[in-house]
């Protein structure tokens, strides 16, 4: 089954993912925060500086999928990771650990006037910064991680290609793990997480990256190709990725419990991702191929973490089958309202295609916005619909079978 997409429809995704963005503003106030928070911990009367404190963002913003809260009531979760890169598991236990580094933040807070308490979560600590910041930070503490998942791993026979970036990570809901000194930590890996993303962008970014850099010295500012953060570049994987999310953050409004995990709809993108150079193509090639890297057991799905591939992000699907079947309800559901909108011309028409699920006030901004430079022309929108062309959207089926998995290889 090969779908089509409109030149007009891919303008309009186009234009709504660009309407779903924050702006930089947001990107560098996260940045100033976890840097600020690290520069703390390394003072001189620090009692964790002797330590070597690592703190970095992980989550959206370290892959650039942030989008707009659905309401000003809402605000940015900025997740961080603050790694203890001198301490091992041998040291300390995982309260000790998250009792140690939530002092400094809760000196921290007083330090620069945050009104807000330090609150302590299963796995992180928040700190709530100004009303007006519209932010919050999420720390996990943590320690490195990576000598023992690359020997998990290859005594596995699996891939440790990103296992040097791993971390071990606090959650104090495993007991009775949580209060000894045990080698039994639950593990993450933020930064090979993005690592993988990135590859998964491919050539794609770094021709966008290498476009930034050009506007960049085109303005007078003198920078190289590192110095190019990766929210600074957009690629389709990125915008259908923060569409994607729009779209199940409104459908599941009223169900937040049964709503599809970022991490697992940014894993299963990644996956079908193929280097489409458009976002209505990307998009539409991203839902066809969602289930692919789905497997199943026979007893349960299994959406393997592609930097350990003995983790499995689908697991609370086993316990919470309801889970299961809110994500296919899902996709089927946004297959269907892209592939409607792809084929229209109107752009009217596809905001009333999508709005139920995108959110008619995002729906009409994005219809306005599209329209305005043919409101002042001599053509206008009908004269431009009549000359609609299509363009096909290479290889794109929608197969309803996941795969039934061998023994895990791991994610090259």
């Amino acid at each position: 089954m090969t779908l089509t997409i409109t030149k007009q429809a891919e303008t309009y995704l186009e234009t709504l993912a660009e309407a779903l963005e924050i702006p930089p503003s947001r990107y560098e106030q996260a940045e100033k925060s976890y840097k600020s928070l690290g520069d703390w911990l390394h003072r001189d009367d620090s009692t964790v500086s002797h330590l070597d404190p690592d703190v970095f963002v992980q989550g959206s913003f370290r892959l650039g999928t942030v989008i707009k809260p659905l309401s000003n009531d809402e605000e940015y979760d900025v997740d961080c990771a603050c790694s203890l890169k001198d301490l091992g598991k041998s040291n300390l236990s995982q309260a000790q650990l998250k009792e140690l580094l939530g002092d400094e933040i809760k000196l921290y807070r007083k330090s620069k006037g945050i009104t807000k308490k330090v609150h302590e979560g299963r796995r992180c600590w928040r700190l709530d910064y100004a009303d007006g910041a519209q932010f919050h930070m999420d720390i996990v503490p943590a320690i490195p991680n990576g000598n023992d998942l690359r020997r998990l791993l290859e005594a596995r026979n699996l891939d440790a290609a990103f296992a040097d970036t791993a971390i071990a990570i606090t959650d104090n809901e495993v007991l009775p793990q949580y209060l000894e000194i045990t080698n039994d930590w639950p593990r993450s890996n933020p930064r090979g997480y993005a690592e993988w993303f990135k590859s998964r962008m491919g050539e794609v970014f770094e021709r966008r990256r290498a476009q930034v850099l050009n506007e960049m010295r085109a303005k007078g500012v003198t920078a190289s190709v590192e110095d190019i953060p990766t929210y600074r570049v957009r690629t389709p994987l990125q915008s259908a990725i923060m569409i994607l999310k729009r779209h199940r953050d409104t459908m599941f409004a009223d169900d937040p419990k049964n709503k599809p995990i970022s991490i697992i709809i940014s894993t299963l993108a990644a996956h079908a991702y193929q280097g489409e150079e458009t976002i209505g193509h990307a998009l539409l090639s991203i839902l066809s191929k969602m289930r692919d890297a789905i497997e199943y057991d026979g007893q349960k799905y299994i959406i393997r973490n592609p930097t350990d591939a003995l983790e499995n992000f689908a697991d609370k699907w086993e316990t919470h089958p309801e889970r299961a079947d809110a994500f296919f309800t899902w996709l089927e559901q946004a297959r269907e309202d892209f592939a409607s909108a792809g084929r229209l011309v109107e752009h009217r028409r596809m905001s009333s295609v999508l709005a139920e699920r995108m959110g008619r006030d995002l729906t009409d901004q994005v219809s306005d916005t599209v329209l305005q430079p043919t409101r002042s022309g001599a053509s206008g929108l009908l004269g431009a619909a009549t000359a609609a062309s299509a363009t096909s959207a290479p290889n794109v089926s929608f197969s309803d079978a996941p795969r039934n998995p061998k023994r895990p290889d791991g994610f090259a």
